[in-house]
C-alpha cells in the first residue's frame, strides 16, 4: 500500500491541522470551524488515530478520553503539525433516556489545549434499544432508518432533524468553542 509522503500534507505556508480521524465529516467540520474562528486558511488532513476507547463510548469520561487519545496518537504520527484535533461521539443515559453528544479536544504545538462538548439530544427508544443490544449508534441509525454509512454523512443529528442540523454543523460550534484558548492565548 502506498502512503502519501509527509511533505505532501503541507503544500503551502498555511498552518497544518491533523484530525485524528479520516471521517470526512470530522475533517470538513474542523476546516470550517478553524477558518471561521481565525479568518484564514489551513491545510487540514485526517489520519487514523486510535481512540483507545470502546467503539461506542459511553458517558462523558470515556468519550472525552477518546477525543484526547486521538490527539495524543495523531501527535505521535505527525509531530510536525501546528494543531491536532480529536472528535469523539458518545452516548449517555439519564432518567429521560439515552442521548448523544461529542467531545472535542484540540492541542497546538506549544502544548496549549482546548476542549468543548457539543449539545446533547435524546434518541428514540428504538435506537436506544439497538444500542443497548450492542450496536454502535451509527450502525443502529443505518439499520433502523435504512441508511448506509450515515455517520460519515449527516449522522443521527441529521437524520432526526431532517437535515436542519448536519453532523458537520453540529460539530462546528463545539470546535469553535474548543478554540477559545487559542483565540485568547493571553488568558490561558
Amino acid at each position: 500500500m502506498n502512503f502519501p509522503k509527509r511533505q505532501n500534507f503541507q503544500v503551502s505556508e498555511k498552518p497544518l491541522i491533523i484530525v485524528g480521524s479520516k471521517n470526512p465529516v470530522k475533517v470538513a467540520s474542523t476546516e470550517s470551524a478553524f477558518t471561521e474562528a481565525f479568518h484564514k486558511g489551513f491545510v487540514v488532513n485526517g489520519i487514523t488515530a486510535a481512540s483507545q476507547v470502546s467503539d461506542q463510548p459511553k458517558g462523558d469520561e470515556e468519550t472525552y478520553l477518546g477525543a484526547r487519545n486521538r490527539v495524543v496518537n495523531a501527535k505521535k504520527t505527525f509531530p510536525e503539525a501546528d494543531y491536532w484535533v480529536g472528535i469523539e461521539g458518545g452516548i449517555g443515559e439519564d432518567a429521560a433516556g439515552m442521548y448523544a453528544f461529542a467531545w472535542i479536544y484540540i492541542e497546538n504545538k506549544s502544548g496549549l489545549h482546548g476542549k468543548a462538548k457539543t449539545g446533547t439530544f435524546y434518541l428514540p427508544e428504538a435506537i436506544a434499544k439497538l444500542v443497548h443490544d450492542g450496536m454502535e449508534l451509527g450502525a443502529a441509525d443505518d439499520a433502523f432508518f435504512a441508511q448506509e454509512n450515515s455517520k460519515q454523512n449527516g449522522g443521527s443529528v441529521g437524520i432526526l432533524t431532517h437535515g436542519v442540523l448536519t453532523r458537520q454543523t453540529y460539530y462546528n460550534q463545539a470546535i469553535i468553542l474548543a478554540l477559545i484558548p487559542f483565540l485568547n492565548e493571553a488568558l490561558y
